[in-house]
């Protein structure tokens, strides 16, 4: 089974979601875990337009990168452009994607919803990759 690490820079919105689908869509395929360059809080908007779909990640935690160790993961996707300013350990893991998806922080909830649908295609996309 392979390890997932999801990163943004706070691991409040998108890594999140990103997170909340890989662990619906990839259930019993991919293993997966996501953080942020800071630690933050889980945005309550993410946890509202993902429970919009059924996925409930009100019991997903921000996380710091710097807590996990890049040797344990398979795959690397950065959501936020954000991959320049990770440890190269991070960079050079079997697979490491640099999404560059909008952060919706601070945006209208529409920002959320097209985020999510994007993340969740790609995400989808992953999972049938990387299984």
């Amino acid at each position: 089974m392979k390890r997932v690490m999801f990163v943004c820079k706070r691991n409040s919105c998108r890594s999140q979601m990103a997170e909340g689908f890989a662990r619906t869509l990839g259930k019993d395929k991919i293993s997966v875990t996501s953080s942020g360059l800071e630690g933050s809080r889980v945005h309550p908007t993410a946890v509202e337009v993902m429970s919009e779909i059924g996925i409930d990640i009100t019991d997903q935690t921000s996380k710091q990168l710097s807590d996990f160790n890049a040797e344990n993961y398979d795959a690397v996707i950065s959501l936020c452009g954000c991959g320049v300013n990770l440890p190269e350990a991070w960079v050079l893991r079997d697979v490491f994607e640099d999404w560059q998806l909008d952060d919706p922080d601070g945006q209208p909830v529409e920002t959320f919803h097209r985020v999510r649908d994007e993340i969740k295609e790609r995400v989808a996309k992953l999972v049938e990759t990387l299984s």
